[in-house]
């Protein structure tokens, strides 16, 4: 998952680098509305834009964004915290607005639930997942999962490209009381069966974890 920081802050825009990384996304920084229009925007899946700047408007990049056919979430991040201002910076493009001063879990939940809501497929090379409906397909054809198996496929998908470590699955994917010795590896090997001639999706990275491939 690839995100724009637009955040002119050095100290907050590297702290949401650091802690945005550690959660498994890209990060693309920038400290500028200049900046940002310097930047390789073609990626990006999400997008973090503080509305005050050094050289403009943070709404103006939102704007920008959804002129240039940007359609993943974006959420404003301000101190201004009148509902007028919410409204405007809603009715400019952006899908969700965060108060400073905010706490870390608050901002990662509240990506986690934009993510959530605009993700109603993932397509990545022959795997098609609709996650509304909870299909997946490989190469066209329907895979048979089990619940665990797709939720343990979607996100491995939505960190396409990213090594996924064990401890993260079982945090993300597994209830407690369902953790038991090897049930990543079980239902890796499991998914890896139902993937068939598309089983190379789906990488053991040395030492880490697991990995959808995003590319050939």
């Amino acid at each position: 998952m690839r995100v724009l920081v637009v955040e002119d802050d050095g100290k907050l825009g590297s702290l949401l680098s650091r802690v945005l990384a550690s959660q498994g996304y890209a990060v693309t920084l920038a400290r500028s509305v200049q900046e940002t229009r310097a930047r390789a925007l073609r990626d990006v899946d999400l997008a973090i834009i503080d509305w005050m700047l050094p050289d403009g408007d943070g709404l103006e990049v939102c704007t920008m964004l959804r002129r240039d056919e940007f359609e993943g979430p974006i959420l404003v991040l301000t101190a201004r915290g009148e509902t007028r201002d919410k409204v405007h910076a809603l009715d400019l493009g952006a899908d969700d607005y965060l108060t400073k001063p905010f706490e870390l879990d608050e901002l990662l939940a509240r990506l986690r639930a934009l993510t959530r809501r605009a993700s109603r497929a993932l397509d990545i090379g022959p795997l098609h997942i609709d996650v509304a409906k909870r299909y997946a397909f490989a190469g066209g054809r329907l895979l048979n999962l089990t619940a665990r198996e797709f939720d343990l496929l979607l996100y491995l998908a939505r960190r396409a490209g990213t090594p996924v470590s064990k401890s993260e699955l079982l945090e993300n994917v597994w209830d407690t009381e369902e953790i038991v010795i090897n049930v990543v590896e079980v239902h890796v090997s499991r998914l890896r069966d139902k993937l068939g001639p598309e089983a190379a999706l789906l990488e053991t990275v040395r030492g880490h974890g697991y990995r959808v491939k995003s590319g050939p």
